[in-house]
């Protein structure tokens, strides 16, 4: 495949159809599964971030200075733009929709804000989504290998943070048909942002090491400081051996994809 269908496979896998299967997941699975889905992905995304991106970004770059401080300003940015609610990956009310403890009115915030919530979740998970799509575009024009496993990083986190997207929605009113198709429709950004990098990064190559740069930064403080939090409400030390499993199994996803993907 070129580098443009290699764009839209992922796109449409990390966005659509991660958001179709965490929609199924939300309505089937038991909600102590979760976390396990979020352990996992804070695996893929820190073996991402450390195994591939960064140093690919480090590689690519003629400053490893100025590489460490777009990684900095991308996660001093990604952590002002969560304040600003813009950023959704799973502020303090929606994580705890993470958690099977949580009572439900906990899981969706105060019951006033219900329409509001969900509007909010609609409005940032399709920023959210657009801009994972144009990092992904970046990995892919700098290197297919590197894209196949930045791809699957934001894949790996796509799925729980879309079931926390879902429960979120279900309890802002929304049947759950019409949470699914909204949840979709916002994911389809990934697709947009994605084919839209492609066509501007062509014409703009000196942008791909900085947007490596800021996707190392994003996966870095989404697997900081978004999941790993809600993984200490657990402390109890079966639910933590658990935890460092699920996420070594997460790293070494990346490294047995990264192995395959230069051994081809």
């Amino acid at each position: 495949m070129n580098t443009l269908a290699w764009i839209i496979v992922t796109t449409l896998a990390g966005g659509i159809l991660s958001a179709a299967a965490a929609g199924l997941f939300a309505i089937k699975a038991k909600a102590s599964q979760i976390p396990m889905l979020v352990s996992y992905a804070v695996g893929a995304l820190l073996g991402a971030a450390f195994i591939e991106v960064l140093p690919h970004a480090i590689n690519q770059s003629d400053s490893v200075e100025a590489t460490a401080a777009t990684v900095l300003f991308g996660i001093l940015g990604f952590f002002v733009l969560e304040k600003l609610v813009l950023w959704r990956h799973c502020h303090f009310e929606e994580c705890e929709a993470h958690d099977p403890h949580a009572p439900p009115q906990q899981a969706h915030g105060h019951e006033h804000d219900h329409g509001r919530s969900g509007l909010m979740i609609l409005v940032g998970d399709t920023f959210h989504n657009f801009v994972d799509g144009v990092l992904i575009a970046a990995a892919f024009m700098a290197d297919t290998q590197l894209g196949i496993v930045t791809a699957i990083a934001i894949i790996a986190h796509e799925v729980p943070q879309e079931v926390g997207d879902f429960l979120i929605l279900l309890h802002s009113g929304y049947s759950k048909g019409r949470a699914m198709l909204l949840n979709m429709l916002a994911s389809a950004a990934m697709v947009i942002g994605g084919v839209l990098a492609y066509f501007t990064l062509q014409f703009a190559q000196a942008l791909v090491t900085p947007l490596l740069a800021l996707a190392a930064a994003s996966m870095l403080y989404v697997a900081v400081a978004d999941l790993i939090p809600g993984l200490h409400r657990r402390p109890e030390l079966a639910a933590t051996a658990q935890q460092v499993l699920l996420i070594g199994l997460g790293i070494a996803t990346i490294w047995l994809v990264s192995s395959w993907a230069h051994g081809h």
